[in-house]
């Protein structure tokens, strides 16, 4: 049993609610098992998570991930990270045509 979920058992109705929810989320869908174990890496490194990295690193990798999928995955993370630090701190506004589906009320 991994660190996270005995942390978790301390607490067994977050235990449960948390369990079921990654089961429904990680389960088969319309994105395959390795695609959401990248997303799930991408937003560990995003909120600092290093158990979270390393736990998902893991199963990506039992689930096929090559080391040339996970160096691109860190190269496109690295410039996710650059890119959306300068257009937060620019402040530079959403092209409206990017607005597909949503009511741009700024004017």
């Amino acid at each position: 049993i991994n660190n996270f979920w005995k942390a978790l058992a301390h607490s067994p109705e977050q235990l449960k609610r948390t369990w079921e929810a990654v089961k429904v989320v990680m389960a088969p869908g319309a994105l395959d098992a390795l695609t959401k174990e990248l997303i799930y890496i991408a937003i560990s490194a995003a909120n600092s998570c290093d158990y979270c990295i390393h736990s998902h690193t893991a199963s990506a990798r039992a689930k096929g991930m090559s080391e040339a999928q996970y160096a691109e995955l860190l190269s496109v993370i690295a410039m996710a990270h650059q890119t959306n630090g300068l257009a937060t701190a620019m402040k530079v506004p959403v092209d409206p045509e990017f607005l597909v589906g949503e009511k741009d009320n700024r004017h």
